[in-house]
């Protein structure tokens, strides 16, 4: 799977106060960049709290810490980051506008 914008994981785990996240936000995105993905159902197969929202998937990554929220082209093979964030902020539910939902 292609990913459009791995420096949104980056820019999130180098922030002081998200320290410790790279790992896991790593593992996510070698996890998904080599998947080939044609649907839902089989991303949770590897990831089983992927949740859809409108027109994002969620990822929960790092034992439900942090989110992922993307927007996911299945035929293109195409993932893009849309956000990345504690679930502290993921309650705010500030990302939900993006996801029209």
């Amino acid at each position: 799977m292609h990913i459009i914008k791995r420096a949104k994981l980056v820019e999130f785990w180098e922030k002081k106060e998200n320290s410790g996240s790279e790992p896991f936000l790593d593992a996510w995105y070698r996890t998904m960049k080599k998947g080939n993905f044609d649907n839902i159902t089989q991303i949770r197969e590897v990831y089983r709290h992927a949740d859809i929202v409108g027109e994002c998937i969620i990822f929960n990554v790092g034992t439900n810490k942090y989110r992922v929220v993307s927007k996911i082209y299945f035929t293109e093979q195409t993932l893009l980051i849309r956000f990345v964030m504690t679930h502290k902020e993921y309650d705010k539910d500030a990302w939900k506008k993006d996801c029209q939902c």
